[in-house]
């Protein structure tokens, strides 16, 4: 991660503007504040991707975002709808720059630096503009391992791995990284993961809960068992697999099984630095 964000500072001032990927669902959480430390002056734009899978939260802070005096748009980086609206903001992002460089006689194509935390979207994206798949794609945290030139159209972007917060010292938004995968699934304790979100999901979202799992309330480790009761998740002797349990809930979570969510509220945009 140190060495990715060696790279991005070493190739920002290559750049004119730079696209900040953050996850809808979890926009505060999905912030890196040394990312915009950074980026100094240049132009930005906050860009809320996976807003098919976020409920009203998200469309609450995009709003609490643009009120703050920052360019922010909510898009489906997997969805060709959301190319025009994205190009709009992107070509409003740097209007000022572009006339300035044809005031020049510059007719160099406007570069764009491509940056996030892993797994929110961002080379989906630069596949999106490119019309093409010419990023590496995964759904899973470290899928690019190296910066990507790519040109689409009359700009140039650069995809950059993605790069963890320097340090994620509030420990309920770093849970919520976990909860949508931008954490290597490798090193967590997925039950105790599990556990965390049910608290979560229980607190703001029950009824997708009892829906689709019959949880009832409870305990977090109740909510579990149930959740382990429900899908049959039961090892010989009468034990849960609570393995199990919490790969099939993170699954569906990640997935959008459980409905649309956006876990981060306006408190969180506030302590990360966002609003």
């Amino acid at each position: 991660m140190a060495k990715a964000m060696r790279m991005m500072e070493d190739n920002l001032k290559l750049c004119d503007a730079v696209i900040f990927v953050l996850d809808a669902r979890v926009p505060a959480s999905s912030y890196n504040a040394r990312l915009a430390d950074m980026v100094g002056a240049k132009p930005v734009l906050y860009l809320f991707n996976k807003a098919d899978m976020a409920d009203g939260g998200a469309d609450a802070a995009i709003a609490l975002v643009r009120k703050s005096g920052k360019a922010a748009l909510g898009v489906s980086a997997a969805s060709p709808a959301s190319l025009r609206p994205l190009t709009a903001a992107m070509d409003a992002l740097i209007a000022e720059k572009r006339e300035r460089y044809a005031q020049k006689g510059t007719t160099r194509p406007m570069r764009f630096l491509v940056a996030g935390i892993p797994n929110t979207g961002k080379s989906t994206l630069i596949n999106l503009l490119s019309g093409g798949k010419k990023a590496q794609v995964g759904d899973k945290a470290g899928v690019t391992r190296a910066k990507q030139w790519v040109k689409c159209g009359t700009a140039e972007l650069l995809d950059t791995p993605g790069t963890m917060p320097p340090a994620l010292a509030d420990q309920r938004l770093a849970r919520r990284l976990a909860y949508v995968g931008s954490v290597n699934d490798d090193i967590l304790d997925k039950e105790e993961v599990a556990l965390a979100l049910l608290e979560e999901l229980w607190a703001k979202y029950s009824q997708r809960l009892t829906e689709r799992y019959a949880i009832e309330g409870g305990t977090p480790l109740e909510m579990y068992e149930a959740l382990c009761a429900r899908r049959g998740f039961v090892l010989r002797g009468g034990e849960y697999d609570y393995t199990r349990g919490a790969l099939a809930l993170l699954d569906d979570f990640r997935k959008g099984r459980l409905g649309k969510v956006c876990l981060d509220g306006a408190d969180d945009l506030r302590s990360a630095g966002l609003i």
